[in-house]
């Protein structure tokens, strides 16, 4: 009995250490709070050197959390530092300063590309940082409207304008909670990061020009999750604008809104996309109804859109489980050669590559009429895509015989919902410019000569268990494939009283289910 006794106590002691060994372990990170350096929630106080000395500080304990507590704080450029979290507090609202020279221009890293040459501008800012967050529930505010480019000469998304945060070459990086909102440019850009966490999250970015919800760009092992986006440019984008890839990216439980194009690969494309992942994503129409910034549609361009248009290649992306409510064009897959250098004195990028793509379980209604579309260019086929189990409801309305004509755009900006002619269609396929050189955007067709798929330039296209449908009578065809090496077309739901279900011009080995009326 003794020595069960003794035993006993020896376990209580042993397991009493352990606990309190981890709770030690626990006290032991560093915590301080702005208030402590000097902050003030007077807000005609800027708190840049009071919030980045609570930082440094941080950083020299060895790494810890800042804490940002209920109340406004006006600040300029924030710098994040290794193993340093800068949370905000459920309340606290981070605001950017009015003066310019409080958002100093950083030179460009040693990561080098297309944005930087205007020089880079941030409200939060870390460049190749390690174990750095920045959490909790309260608000980032650009307080970007009316900003302007710092740098003449040098035109839009590279113009010196902050983003709210950026960061560049960093690793393991953690964003949780907060709400990101009117920025000066792109509301959060990850450069050449690596092992980056951003969940649960809330943007809102409608107060100027080239205002994208998140930009991921070239990243290696990134998730994105459970966030809501709501834009007046792109939603969420991944782009390549140096040579790094994005590669191993997961978006996933997101609801995202855009005046332009909502989830999209591209435009820029230089290092490639391999290893993509959307699903289980919501777009809808934006919250936004008042003044519109950029030249765009009412009720945006794209739902889905997957391009390479500056060299690269796009290898393993798969989409599903999307709905889409609105946007003028559910899907836009497109290969061209526009070719642009992510440096001026980079060689030319050579013609890009896409393959190994599929689409699952999407629907969309209420969309305009645009049509879906997956087109190379003659030099440049896109390889190997799969749609399956897809329904695209289409709005319809269209004029039996009410076509466009050649030359109708001319010394018209195709991406101005003004110049846009959404009452006209195409005739014919031939009518469609390959415009291998443009930017790669629907709107420079509008409405195609289908209303549910068009097709060109593709090797290898299965599509199974689908449905094209409108809610108002179309004159167009359902489908159109030109030039298409192997198309497979399997249970495909399409109205009976279409004179022609599927229009091929220069389709080589194919199988349709007999049942289509087909013209060749």
């Amino acid at each position: 009995m003794k020595h069960k006794m003794f035993f006993v106590l020896m376990w209580v002691w042993w397991t009493g250490s352990l606990l309190h060994a981890e709770v030690s372990e626990v006290r032991r990170q560093y915590e301080c709070s702005i208030l402590d350096f000097g902050a003030s929630v007077d807000t005609n106080i800027v708190n840049t050197t009071a919030i980045n000395k609570a930082i440094e500080h941080c950083y020299r304990q060895g790494g810890g959390r800042v804490i940002v507590p209920a109340g406004r704080f006006k600040t300029g450029t924030i710098f994040l530092k290794d193993n340093v979290e800068l949370r905000l507090e459920n309340g606290a609202y981070l605001f950017a300063s009015e003066n310019p020279d409080d958002f100093p221009l950083m030179p460009p890293a040693a990561y080098r590309s297309l944005k930087d040459e205007g020089g880079w501008s941030a409200l939060i800012y870390a460049e190749e940082a390690r174990n750095i967050a920045l959490t909790g529930y309260g608000t980032l505010d650009g307080r970007g409207k009316g900003r302007k480019g710092r740098v003449g000469g040098v035109a839009g998304d590279a113009n010196g304008r902050p983003r709210n945060l950026l960061f560049i070459s960093c690793r393991n990086v953690r964003v949780e909670g907060v709400t990101m909102q009117n920025s000066a440019l792109w509301n959060q850009h990850y450069l050449n990061c690596e092992d980056v966490t951003v969940d649960n999250i809330r943007v809102y970015n409608h107060c100027n020009g080239n205002n994208d919800g998140i930009d991921i760009d070239g990243c290696r092992r990134f998730t994105l999750s459970n966030s809501i986006i709501d834009s007046d440019d792109d939603g969420i984008v991944l782009k390549s604008t140096g040579t790094a890839a994005c590669e191993d990216i997961v978006v996933t439980g997101c609801i995202v809104s855009s005046f332009a194009n909502a989830i999209k690969c591209g435009t820029e494309s230089t290092g490639g996309f391999k290893n993509i992942l959307v699903a289980d994503c919501i777009v809808k129409p934006s919250r936004n109804k008042g003044e519109r910034i950029i030249k765009s549609t009412p009720s945006g361009i794209t739902a889905i859109s997957l391009e390479i248009v500056d060299g690269g290649i796009m290898d393993g992306v798969m989409v599903h489980d999307i709905v889409i409510e609105g946007t003028e064009c559910p899907l836009y897959i497109r290969l061209a050669d526009r070719g642009r250098k992510h440096l001026k004195d980079a060689p030319d990028p050579p013609m890009g590559r896409m393959r190994n793509i599929r689409i699952s379980n999407v629907t969309a209604y209420g969309t305009g009429n645009f049509c879906s579309s997956v087109t190379g260019i003659p030099d440049g086929c896109i390889e190997d895509v799969w749609l399956d189990n897809i329904r695209f409801v289409n709005k319809g309305g269209l004029v039996d015989g009410n076509f466009r004509r050649p030359g109708d755009m001319r010394n018209r900006r195709h991406d101005t919902s003004g110049n846009l002619f959404f009452d006209k269609y195409w005739a014919s396929h031939r009518d469609v410019v390959e415009d291998e050189k443009g930017y790669p955007q629907p709107t420079v067709w509008g409405n195609l000569p289908s209303y549910g798929l068009f097709v060109r330039h593709v090797k290898r296209l299965t599509v199974t268990h689908s449905a094209f449908g409108s809610e108002a009578q179309d004159p167009r065809v359902p489908l159109i494939a030109v030039d298409v090496e192997r198309l497979k077309i399997h249970d495909l739901d399409v109205p009976e009283g279409s004179r022609v279900q599927v229009l091929m011009d220069g389709v080589k080995d194919y199988v349709i289910d007999k049942a289509l009326k087909i013209s060749k």
